[in-house]
């Protein structure tokens, strides 16, 4: 069993993510920003790390990453100004691996979405442009940290009942579905954790017909 460190743990994504990997028997640790949410996070069988990404320093997140077998980022600023999404989802996520480097934690997944890259293509104007740069920014840091890293691609990310079944490399084309239920991603991140032979790869994906497992068993 191993020891797994979910940041945005309060996240739709993350508050799905935990109990699964609670039910598998790992120790999974949940951070969060704010201390109310302690109570719910402990609901789901994690333990909760009150501490905000957005202003620690590597150090500190290197000590709260000491211990752990992997680092999960499923984290995000959510929207809002531009500064704070740059300051969360590329500064804070590099100083994450820097910390994860530190603290001798070689697994790191990045939950990013379906496109993103540093040739992303979104104009500068649009609002989307912040996270379309800070997230292209993050990957490809990520991809050169030496780290063995997963990048997880989701579709538009949806609140429908998971069905554990995906499609690899889909919702490109006019008409394709483009969805992806955040419950679905948790399975993902799940079953990535546990397949070695997702390391090194950034895997895009929808929601489809095609179990997890198996889907991942072909990468």
């Amino acid at each position: 069993m191993a020891n797994y460190l979910i940041i945005g743990g309060h996240g739709k994504v993350g508050m799905l993510t935990a109990p699964l990997l609670v039910q598998e028997g790992h120790t999974v640790t949940s951070v969060i920003r704010n201390p109310d949410q302690t109570a719910e996070i402990e609901a789901t069988g994690a333990q909760a790390l009150v501490l905000d990404v957005e202003k620690a320093s590597q150090e500190d997140l290197a000590a709260a990453f000491a211990g752990q077998d992997a680092i999960v980022w499923s984290a995000g600023a959510g929207g809002g100004s531009p500064e704070r999404t740059y300051a969360v989802d590329r500064d804070a996520a590099i100083r994450t691996m820097g910390a994860a480097q530190q603290a001798r934690v070689k697994r790191y997944l990045m939950v990013s979405y379906q496109g993103a890259s540093t040739q992303h293509g979104v104009p500068e104007d649009s609002s989307f442009f912040p996270y379309a740069e800070s997230k292209g920014a993050a990957d490809e840091h990520l991809r050169n940290s030496g780290l063995d890293w997963t990048i997880l691609g989701p579709g538009k990310l949806t609140l429908d009942e998971p069905t554990g079944t995906i499609a690899v490399g889909a919702g490109g084309g006019d008409g394709a579905n483009r969805d992806t239920s955040r419950g679905n991603v948790a399975q993902t991140i799940r079953v990535a954790l546990a397949s070695p032979n997702t390391i090194g790869k950034q895997i895009e994906y929808v929601d489809g017909e095609q179990p997890v497992n198996a889907a991942f068993a072909e990468l």
